[in-house]
């Protein structure tokens, strides 16, 4: 696994930061050198805030009635092919 950059926020951060980019890369104002090095900036950000979702939907957990009971369980994963 690739290690995390320093320059590489947390995901509120990072998906602020690719907000800023999408707005100065759809005014259209940028050289070709400027908005290419905007492109590579926001696909790095991008990845943080794929990862950051990853995690966040791995912690995610329901809450179930068994035999009269509240339980706070895991959500069931929905990678299995139908």
């Amino acid at each position: 696994m690739a290690k995390k950059s320093s320059s590489l926020p947390d995901f509120e951060k990072a998906l602020a930061e690719l907000e800023k980019i999408v707005e100065k890369m759809e005014a259209g104002e940028q050289t070709l050198e400027e908005a290419l090095a905007s492109f590579q900036r926001g696909v790095e950000l991008t990845r943080v805030c794929q990862q950051g979702l990853k995690e966040a939907e791995q912690r995610v957990e329901q809450l179930v009635q068994k035999n009269g009971e509240f339980r706070v369980e895991p959500l069931p994963l929905d990678d299995q092919d139908d």
